[in-house]
């Protein structure tokens, strides 16, 4: 009997290069679902009974309730990085394996991504294109925006995307680049040309800040009310990691005292959001849809890589990136039966 595979709220996956599609059909069953990012862990479970290979994408939420209640599950393939929305002491107390996109994979189109939304904010582009196409040409005065050169930009994340931005930053225009990343030595830091500092001194002394963390028990809302306060007054804010890394009411507090001069974000707290979201009544405000890592190259990559597990999978082979080795002597492929592990060693 053919697996039965469900691509759960990614839309992206298989929309501009239909031959993944393809591949995936060689494979199984493939049915696409769209979930409210809050749906219920139960309720989810539910509704994929009798699919044990699930591509997600960054929502729903994949936690306890979920793997308490959803049938045998071989399978969870994160079409992208972060995992975040995904238990994994829960995925592995149920044996279910979990991989997740190769991280260059998204390095570049995200990287660059920080850079163009940094840029659009700082030269105010949203607000004088819209004076254009409102008959409002007199106005550019009115314009006005900042050099990127020589600015101090303070980076909260120095892995593979914030690593990436700093070396654009710093050699493409001259910025003075912070980091400040407690998982990564301070000389490997300083081998990426920034100066490794606290969280505090980042804070204090940036002129732009731009967040690359994944999102941890730790760092939710690590930029608080307390946070903002600490900061520059007219610093500018960039967001393409995680929107609940901001805790949105001290956001709009620094918005409204002019703390914050202006932001640009990728990702919001409970995104999707709709068109009466409180941040969007600021003119200094730009959001875009979580569209970091939409670049045809980068699509056509990650939409590889998680066939490649499906089908390492089913071949009883181990995939690449799993984010939870531990579960490996646990879990098992289910084509013929094919064990994924044979007795506890690893293929």
């Amino acid at each position: 009997m053919r697996p039965r595979i469900a691509i759960v709220n990614s839309s992206s996956f298989g929309l501009y290069f239909p031959e993944h599609l393809d591949r995936l059909a060689a494979l199984g069953e493939v049915r696409r679902f769209e979930f409210p990012s809050n749906v219920e862990g139960r309720e989810l479970a539910r509704a994929l009974q009798g699919f044990p290979i699930l591509i997600v994408s960054v929502s729903p939420r994949f936690g306890p309730e979920f793997f308490a209640h959803k049938d045998e599950t071989w399978l969870i393939a994160r079409h992208g990085i972060g995992v975040d929305n995904i238990h994994l002491p829960s995925a592995t107390a149920h044996g279910v394996l979990v991989t997740r996109v190769t991280p260059w994979m998204e390095q570049d189109a995200v990287a660059e991504m920080t850079v163009a939304l940094l840029l659009t904010i700082l030269r105010r582009i949203p607000e004088a294109a819209a004076a254009v196409r409102e008959g409002r040409w007199a106005e550019r005065a009115a314009f006005v925006g900042w050099d990127l050169r020589g600015k101090t930009v303070g980076l909260i994340g120095f892995g593979n995307i914030g690593s990436r931005v700093g070396e654009i930053l710093r050699h493409g225009f001259q910025a003075r680049v912070l980091a400040y990343d407690p998982y990564v030595p301070p000389e490997a830091i300083r081998g990426g040309g920034a100066e490794p500092v606290d969280l505090d001194t980042l804070l204090r002394e940036a002129d732009i800040l731009s967040l690359h963390a994944a999102l941890t028990e730790e760092n939710f809302h690590m930029l608080s009310h307390e946070a903002f306060a600490k900061m520059k007054p007219g610093v500018i804010l960039v967001n393409t990691a995680r929107g609940e890394l901001i805790d949105e009411a001290a956001l709009i507090a620094a918005l409204e005292s002019g703390r914050v001069a202006g932001a640009a974000l990728d990702v919001v707290e409970g995104e999707p959001i709709g068109s009466d979201h409180p941040l969007l009544r600021f003119p200094n405000v730009l959001i875009v849809p979580h569209i970091a890592a939409y670049t045809y190259e980068t699509l056509r990559r990650m939409g590889a890589k998680v066939i490649s597990d499906v089908e390492r999978v089913l071949r009883g082979e181990i995939p690449e990136e799993v984010v939870n080795p531990e579960v490996l002597p646990h879990a098992r492929a289910r084509k013929r039966g094919a064990p994924l592990v044979d007795g506890s060693s690893v293929l």
